[in-house]
């Protein structure tokens, strides 16, 4: 059941954990969003309780292990307590490697890597003492496969790949009941293609996703069913994509 579930949603300002948001507080859950841009986080929050629903916010830069500390405990103050988290926060600057942008490498090791790390080291020893707890990340089809352009892009997201198959092997293990979710999108229209500054690779990234492109919604819908089942039950890979885009 969704309904009273306490939801943390970084990269929430809009996109997929906009969406997300909205969904999941439709459905009755408690929802607390992390970003980095405050009016739009005030906003959501806001239509969100004007339709009804609950939800709570914090300007989180998840590359802050102090920040992602700081949302889940606004998250046990708000609403009593945690039951999952939804890991959205990513960049896509993608670019071939000859172009060495260096320092947007380094930007999307920080917040498409370390970002994940630092959320999931903030809910680890409440989802442990409590013994439940799901972890969703948002990955990417550049996580299964390898694309011309996204060799540092397409490395961060492999990395949630394996980081959350083998978190969830050991809380098998360990018998800590924590269930991980990774989901593999394909063109979903979001701001990601804002970031890329390389003209050759936004351009062929902006014809992809005009002829592909999706609604952040139908990543939510899914998001939605991985929350909805039941606690004994772990679906850990979700590829995504458009019907008619051949990823």
């Amino acid at each position: 059941m969704i309904k009273d579930k306490v939801v943390i949603i970084t990269g929430a300002s809009s996109g997929i954990g906009e969406a997300t948001a909205r969904l999941l507080a439709e459905k009755g859950a408690k929802v607390v969003l992390g970003a980095r841009r405050e009016a739009k986080l005030k906003q959501i929050v806001d239509e969100i309780k004007t339709a009804g629903g609950q939800a709570a916010y914090q300007v989180l830069d998840v590359t802050r292990p102090a920040e992602n500390e700081a949302i889940v405990k606004l998250a046990k103050d708000s609403f009593g307590g945690v039951d999952a988290i939804l890991l959205n926060a990513g960049l896509m600057p993608v670019s071939p490697v000859s172009a060495v942008k260096t320092d947007e490498w380094k930007q999307m090791v920080d917040v498409n890597i370390n970002g994940v790390l630092n959320g999931v080291a903030a809910v680890m020893p409440t989802f442990t003492e409590q013994k439940s707890g799901h972890i969703l990340a948002v990955s990417s089809v550049a996580g299964l496969k390898a694309y011309p352009g996204t060799a540092v892009y397409g490395g961060t997201k492999w990395f949630v790949r394996d980081f959350m198959e083998v978190l969830r092997m050991e809380s098998a293990s360990e018998g800590t009941n924590i269930r991980t979710a990774t989901l593999y999108p394909a063109a979903i229209n979001t701001e990601l293609l804002d970031t890329i500054t390389h003209k050759g690779a936004a351009e062929g990234m902006q014809s992809t996703y005009e002829s592909y492109g999706i609604s952040p919604d139908r990543i939510a819908d899914v998001v939605a069913y991985a929350l909805d089942l039941p606690d004994d039950v772990t679906v850990n890979e979700f590829t995504v994509g458009p019907a008619n885009q051949p990823w």
